[in-house]
């Protein structure tokens, strides 16, 4: 028998499907190109640039390790890290032929067509794979019922986090550790990346709050004379004007369990009941139509996703893209990308920046264009998101009954966005994802589609019959009216641009 140590051992994981994909992008590539490689008497040059394509595009899925991803869990990370392998596959078969044959033969634009086919393939595969996987039967992530931040990059704390990741992952989950001294921020401790001295708590806990993640504890990993007691003070009243409870490592060290969370702590959306509700029929091909129009919208819009990008990088900087939690289908919590249009909340001293000077016009442009949400077609390529639907919310302004909005999938954009957006109360938005959640059709997809687009180019108006009947029921009365053979089944109130 092996010893048991053999099954951390370093494993070479490349899937049969993928060895597949990076054999076979090269060989289409070349033939949509109508390469004259193909021919008898170019097989030399086409067999080198297939197999060096392929023996790299091998090297890149080892790099990034995209095997390891489970398919039934497919997320938007997943799919940055094969299109990270592709792109640096692509690159090293351009840097490799260039350095020896100068790409004789071999048409400039076949290496892009390759990635192209070569990106579309692994997320096709990894989404119909996570698809054939229904709702009710999928493994979910563990709902955290307590997040911490550790104070102290001590061995003490070291060893208290390896105990909660061994003793109960699905219950705790440190998220940053903060450490006065500077060598060691960026570092890590026991996979837990050090953020920041702790004269910065307050701002990482406000930041971690905009993107959704609460503070529920704070733990200091060591003695309470390890600190200063200025700092002490500090921490005490960011603890105390925030509600978060305040505890010290040889304090815990030795009770079988924390103690239970504050009373007034949001409780997890995964406990909220499910409404029995009959969603009309169009719900079940919906995800599907989703992949195939998204797919096609990726593929349409990699200039413009490269460009966005280019922009956001001169202009706000590293990194283009932020995340942050949202709560959706059946109470799942996920990660909503969008680009970065403003500057970070807090500078290099930890003091609050203005508002007025986090945004820049470009940054502007992008909001007002909608061109921020593009990184949102990858949370609907891999299953998170709808193109059309109630938009999700973060966990804390969920409404007061989100049960039903819960049964489906987010949306990038939805009937409340045309029917007024944010000049809507948040009642009157929930009460039109609501009246979209049942009479949900593909006619009605395409007008919110339709109507998205005069929205980004005239802004947002609230629509006259909602802003006069104050929400979506009053909307639907008077559509019954005008139309009585219609009934709930009519879109409601179109809205005014």
């Amino acid at each position: 028998m092996r010893l048991p140590t053999s099954r951390g051992s370093f494993r070479l994981r490349i899937s049969l499907f993928d060895m597949l994909a990076a054999l076979g992008s090269p060989l289409l590539a070349l033939w949509l190109r109508d390469a004259h490689v193909l021919s008898i008497e170019g097989w030399q040059a086409a067999a080198i640039y297939c197999l060096l394509s392929f023996a790299f595009s091998l090297f890149a899925f080892l790099l990034f390790r995209i095997r390891d991803g489970m398919s039934s869990l497919f997320s938007v990370n997943d799919a940055l890290d094969a299109g990270k392998a592709v792109i640096l596959s692509q690159f090293m078969t351009i840097l490799a032929l260039f350095t020896f044959t100068r790409l004789d033969g071999i048409p400039r634009s076949t290496p892009v067509i390759q990635a192209l086919i070569l990106l579309a393939g692994l997320i096709a595969a990894r989404t119909i794979m996570r698809m054939t996987v229904s709702d009710a039967h999928r493994p979910d992530r563990p709902a955290i019922s307590e997040t911490i931040i550790m104070i102290g990059a001590t061995r003490l704390a070291s060893l208290y986090i390896g105990f909660l990741q061994a003793y109960s992952p699905a219950r705790y989950q440190v998220i940053a550790v903060l450490d006065d001294r500077q060598e060691m921020i960026g570092r890590s401790v026991s996979g837990v990346r050090i953020a920041g001295p702790p004269q910065h708590l307050d701002p990482v806990i406000e930041e971690y709050r905009e993107h959704g993640i609460r503070t529920d504890r704070i733990i200091v990993g060591g003695e309470p004379d390890m600190l200063t007691a200025d700092a002490h003070k500090d921490i005490e009243r960011i603890c105390a004007q925030r509600n978060i409870r305040l505890d010290f490592v040889p304090m815990l060290v030795g009770l079988g369990e924390l103690q239970a969370k504050p009373a007034d702590a949001a409780a997890p959306t995964e406990d909220l009941p499910r409404p029995q509700v009959a969603l009309p029929r169009y719900f079940k091909v919906k995800h599907l139509l989703d992949f195939c129009l998204t797919l096609i919208l990726l593929l349409l819009l990699v200039p413009v996703f490269a460009a966005v990008a280019c922009v956001v990088l001169v202009d706000v900087g590293s990194p283009i893209m932020f995340w942050q939690q949202r709560v959706g289908v059946n109470g799942r919590t996920f990660l909503v990308h969008k680009f970065r249009t403003l500057k970070s909340n807090f500078d290099s001293h930890g003091l609050p920046i203005p508002g007025s000077e986090r945004m820049s016009w470009v940054g502007s442009l992008l909001r007002k264009s909608r061109l921020d949400e593009l990184p949102q077609l990858l949370n609907v390529l891999v299953g998170d998101m709808s193109l059309i639907g109630p938009r999700p919310l973060l966990p804390h302004d969920q409404p007061a009954n989100p049960t039903l909005r819960l049964t489906v999938r987010p949306g990038i954009t939805g009937w409340a966005q045309i029917n007024g957006g944010t000049l809507l109360s948040a009642q009157e938005k929930n009460e039109l994802d609501e009246w979209y959640i049942r009479n949900a059709s593909f006619l009605l997809d395409l007008r919110i589609l339709l109507l998205t687009l005069m929205v980004i180019l005239f802004g947002e108006r609230r629509a006259q019959r909602t802003a006069r009947s104050g929400g979506a029921a009053r909307v639907r009365s008077d559509v019954a009216l005008k139309h009585p053979k219609a009934g709930t089944r009519s879109p409601g109130s179109a809205a005014s641009r």
